[in-house]
């Protein structure tokens, strides 16, 4: 279920954005990355962004993707240690990604969402979602624009946090015990995979549009490269 845009101000923006989107290719397929550190709300920001495109042009679909469904399983993720490098290199099966999401959706047939149940630890099998000719898809997740994936987009949004915001917000989710302190060692394997993603790939400077959330009810679209 997608989240509802509560307040004026945050849907005024999204309108601006999802405008922005439905521009770029009109009557073709077009493939969109939120991206941005953990924590920066990107999964609800491309859940409300397809809420409010599907509201300019109901006749428009738009597919919603996680990277996140795209997690190798967990003895891989591990298996060269629990530093931030194994965190930024090991975390995701690209390859797979690509095969599932990105060539199909190219070529106008169905797309598998999801390869890997992160929770549960396990392989999955839904079943493939249709595309037609003018979809939208929208991926959101962490690293979307390190190399692997450059060609995969049309466009990319940035979702602009700061870490003592994206940390707290993120660990939040995970109920009381999650240090929300960005330099704390229990999040350090994070912050720090991150860090070498910025360093790595610049995806501020990449990105299409970059959308600072640090205000969840007043978000600000900083003017597209």
């Amino acid at each position: 279920m997608r989240a509802p845009v509560h307040s004026t101000e945050r849907y005024a923006v999204l309108r601006d954005l999802a405008e922005r989107v439905v521009a770029l290719r009109p009557g073709e397929r077009v493939a969109v990355a939120v991206d941005g550190f953990d924590g920066a709300g990107k999964t609800v920001l491309a859940d409300q962004l397809a809420e409010v495109i599907g509201g300019l042009d109901a006749a428009r679909d738009v597919l919603r993707v996680t990277i996140d469904g795209f997690h190798r399983p967990r003895a891989q993720r591990i298996a060269r240690g629990r530093g931030p490098e194994t965190f930024y290199e090991d975390s995701y099966d690209y390859d797979a990604f690509r095969r599932a999401v990105v060539e199909p959706f190219r070529r106008g047939e169905p797309v598998t969402p999801a390869v890997n149940d992160v929770e549960a630890d396990e392989p999955v099998r839904p079943a493939p979602v249709a595309v037609g000719p003018d979809t939208v898809l929208l991926v959101d997740g962490i690293f979307l624009q390190r190399p692997e994936l450059t060609e995969a987009w049309d466009a990319a949004v940035w979702v602009d946090v700061p870490f003592s915001v994206s940390v707290p917000r993120g660990n939040a989710r995970f109920g009381d015990g999650h240090d929300p302190d960005p330099a704390a060692e229990a999040n350090r394997r994070y912050v720090e995979g991150q860090r070498l993603y910025l360093a790595a790939a610049d995806p501020r400077a990449r990105a299409t549009w970059v959308l600072d959330n640090t205000d969840l009810e007043r978000p600000v679209l900083v003017a597209p490269r």
